[in-house]
């Protein structure tokens, strides 16, 4: 909020901004001047400053509302999040955090502090990589008991530098220390210390927040830029044995041991490194501004992360989006335990675990995640070297038709496909192989195929069209050493200039190596693999990759005719009556859907046993059947306490089946919900779920009792766009019922799409939305129906899940 003088265009430009401006006019008529003036401003002028001035659909809130209070007048505009505000928030989060990166990965200078004089120290090993990567700026050791360290001047403390450095890597760090270092103009820290407990390492954040120090760690590896001879800067500020090789890949890891070994792995292969982070406890530097920095540092053309956290999911997303369209982004997908994290009552709550939630990250996002560190190097080699596939039909091809089959089986299994070759490649494949081949896919070459043969059999299926890769599987024989024939130089040869782009991976059988990268003729590389499912693996990878790539972007979906004001509305009025919050009534779930024009079956509630028969004689359909369900508190899964009665035809069977709920729940049902038999369609659930870290989680798959059992469902991060729903459809199992099985008619698929949208919606108004559970969804081909539905609100404060958060 600012305080200005009236009457100035700068006032209509923080309005513009989404300032809140506080107005101390003389008299009203300035500030009728000011609104005057402001709305000379045309919606073109404040989409110049990308922010765009709006109303969301459904909401009663003017443009600029106004406030008097005596002599002061405030005046707020309210911005919708549509693309615009969040590109605008993207560009100033960008600019911000990679200015305030350079001391980090690009420093002038750099001191270490607490660096011993005998081995064995973390201080002493970091300070001798740094000499040993010849870091090209000033190198200054801090330590009161030695005049030079390594051959490198020491001095008492870090105020008694020559000139404050740029980075400063405290060797035992405390707050104190960290107090030095803000007071000497240090502008950023890399604590590598270990074992602070939360109220110390608080301590150290609080300390370098105030001061204006970029902080990584605590309890990291370190950091290093491994630049090429000609760039101005190479650092190792690492304490890992090996020394990094120069690259192009970037790495961020949260454990030091893995970041060890990713940093062998990416130099055994040949990839190098173009900048590396050891993250540790992430109190403030985290992938995301990682991200952001080799997006622009014009060096990282591929980046790996190994990551056990995530700050701000949804600002992440975005970010990782937009990075992935330029390089690939691999994590590896550890999983994170449920225990403790949340009770799960609803069918959604328990079927949305923490790995469904990240990998609905991972996926909206488009990072590659693998299983393992492993895979992880397997699908960095193959994506490093070859070019994507533009689908998943893949060619196996093996002089040894055990090794072919091995291969063919392990490509079926990682999701890709085998086809069947047409008949005319077959013919023109058999013509030039020996006597003996096959060539149906897997082609088997026999042992007796030369160098030449091989490579013209690899040629012409990448010109065939038919396949999108070529896996290639050899094992040594006797005849090949005979006839002096090395396969492998028939893939390192030079490309045909008339070959189509296609990847080509290896696997030799007797490859010690996991994975490795040949070095071809021409310059290029092929990785080649000691086993097959690490071929295959790294290959759906690549599919995966393309496929994302070549999808729509898609745009957030806003359903029309949406109350957001009267659902904030009934959830402050609930949690006012419930302060520690709990699960809506029927009334109350009733009308929240409401508010989203969401569609329900007909239902009533009744108190009393002839409420019940009333209802019940309104509601019947043509056939005269209803439902009772009993309702309370701890009644979540009715069907397993028997809460729930069918086919109620007429007054004596209602009756009876009242009495009977009555007399088996008795004072845990408050009152029975009467309903319609719904007709008979395909039994769905659509929910969403409130996790703490990740935000809004919406839910689809199979519905019905038995939907924890199946545990059929997709998941995507809201809000939804056009591309996640159609995603969300046909994720699941069940997906093929919507589209007519087995002679059946479609459902109403547009229905469906409408339904997970205001869903979305919902979830993105109301931060109090703990759980929403839509079970089941009947959906038939003339529309659907949610027959059931149930949620839980909790007392939450919003916040804007795409600005920073610090923890």
């Amino acid at each position: 909020m600012t305080d200005i003088a009236s009457g100035t265009r700068e006032v209509c430009a923080l309005l513009a901004d989404g300032s809140t401006v506080r107005l101390r006019p003389a008299c009203p008529e300035d500030f009728g001047q000011v609104l005057r003036l402001y709305d000379e401003m045309s919606a073109d002028n404040l989409r110049s400053r990308c922010f765009a001035v709006s109303r969301r659909s459904g909401e009663q809130a003017a443009e600029l509302t106004r406030q008097y209070d005596g002599t002061t007048v405030r005046g707020v505009i309210r911005l919708a999040p549509d693309e615009r505000y969040l590109s605008a928030v993207d560009i100033r989060g960008r600019t911000a955090d990679i200015a305030s990166m350079q001391p980090l990965p690009r420093p002038r200078s750099i001191a270490v502090i607490g660096a011993g004089t005998r081995p064995g120290s973390v201080g002493r090993a970091i300070l001798h990589n740094l000499r040993e990567a010849h870091f090209s700026g000033l190198l200054h050791a801090v330590n009161p008991h030695a005049h030079a360290v390594l051959g490198i001047p020491a001095y008492a403390s870090v105020e008694d530098l020559p000139q404050p450095p740029d980075l400063a890597i405290p060797a035992a760090a405390v707050a104190e220390t960290a107090v030095q270092c803000g007071r000497a103009g240090v502008r950023a820290l890399v604590v590598v210390t270990s074992g602070l407990d939360a109220p110390q390492t608080a301590e150290l954040t609080a300390v370098c927040r105030h001061r204006g120090m970029r902080l990584v760690g605590p309890s990291c590896l370190g950091i290093a830029n491994i630049a090429n001879t000609e760039e101005p800067v190479r650092m190792d500020a690492t304490f890992a044995v090996t020394k990094p090789l120069p690259g192009t890949a970037g790495g961020a890891v949260q454990s030091g041991g893995v970041g060890i070994a990713l940093l062998d792995g990416l130099s055994r292969l040949g990839i190098g490194v173009s900048s590396f982070v050891s993250l540790g406890g992430k109190r403030d530097v985290s992938s995301n501004d990682l991200l952001q920095w080799w997006e622009c540092d014009g060096r990282t053309d591929l980046v790996l992360l190994h990551l056990e956290s995530f700050g701000n999911p949804r600002a992440s997303s975005r970010t990782a989006r937009r990075v992935a369209r330029r390089m690939p982004l691999l994590t590896v997908d550890a999983g994170r335990s449920e225990a403790g994290r949340r009770a799960a009552a609803s069918h959604t709550a328990a079927s949305a675990t923490p790995t469904m939630t990240r990998r609905a990250l991972i996926a909206q996002a488009g990072i590659t995640a693998t299983r393992t560190l492993g895979e992880l190097l397997d699908t960095a080699a193959l994506l490093h070297s070859q070019p994507l596939p533009a689908g998943g039909r893949v060619a196996v091809i093996s002089n040894a038709g055990g090794a072919g089959v091995l291969a063919a089986d392990a490509c079926v299994e990682a999701g890709l496909t085998v086809p069947e070759l047409p008949t005319d490649l077959v013919s023109e494949l058999l013509a030039m192989l020996p006597s003996g081949a096959g060539a149906g896919d897997p082609v088997d070459t026999t042992p007796a195929v030369s160098v030449r043969t091989l490579s013209g059999c690899v040629d012409r299926i990448a010109q065939s069209g038919v396949v999108d890769a070529v896996l290639v599987a050899l094992v040594p024989t006797a005849l090949a050493l005979a006839i002096g024939a090395d396969l492998v130089a028939a893939l390192t040869a030079p490309v045909p200039k008339d070959r189509a782009c296609l990847p080509v991976a290896v696997v030799l059988l007797d490859q010690v190596e996991r994975v490795r990268l040949l070095g071809t003729d021409d310059g290029r590389m092929v990785p080649s693999y000691g086993e097959p499912q690490s071929a295959a693996r790294a290959l759906c990878h690549a599919a995966e990759r393309a496929h994302w790539l070549s999808r729509p972007q898609g745009r957030v979906v806003e359903p029309t005719g949406v109350d957001a004001s009267g659902a904030r509305a009934l959830a402050e009025e609930f949690l006012a009556r419930v302060p520690a919050g709990g699960w809506l009534g029927a009334r109350d779930t009733d009308q929240l859907l409401a508010r989203y024009d969401i569609p329900r079956l007909r239902q009533a509630c009744a108190a009393t046993e002839q409420e019940a028969v009333d209802a019940a004689a309104r509601l019947a359909g043509p056939d005269g059947r209803v439902v009772l369900k009993a309702q309370g508190p701890e009644l979540v899964h009715k069907s397993d306490r028997g809460a729930v009665l069918l086919d109620l035809r007429g007054e004596q069977q209602v009756r009876a089946a009242y009495r009977d709920l009555t007399a088996r729940l008795g004072a845990v049902m408050n009152e029975v919900l009467v309903q319609p038999m719904a007709a008979r369609g395909t039994e769905l659930l659509a929910g969403v779920v409130q996790d703490d870290v990740f935000g809004a989680l919406v839910l689809f798959g199979l519905g019905g009792t038995t939907s924890e059992l199946l545990a059929d469902h997709a998941a995507r991060l809201a809000p939804l766009t056009d591309t996640d729903i159609c995603e969300l459809l046909t994720a699941p199992r069940c997906a093929p019922l919507l589209s007519g099985y087995r002679g059946s008619r479609p459902a109403d698929v547009g229905g469906l799409e409408d339904l997970l949208a205001r869903l979305s919606r919902m979830a993105d108004d109301l931060p109090e939305l703990a759980e929403a559970e839509c079970n089941p969804v009947i959906a038939r081909p003339d529309g659907i129906t949610v027959v059931d539905a149930r949620v839980r609100l909790l007392p939450r404060c919003g916040h804007d899940p795409y600005l920073r958060r610090l923890p």
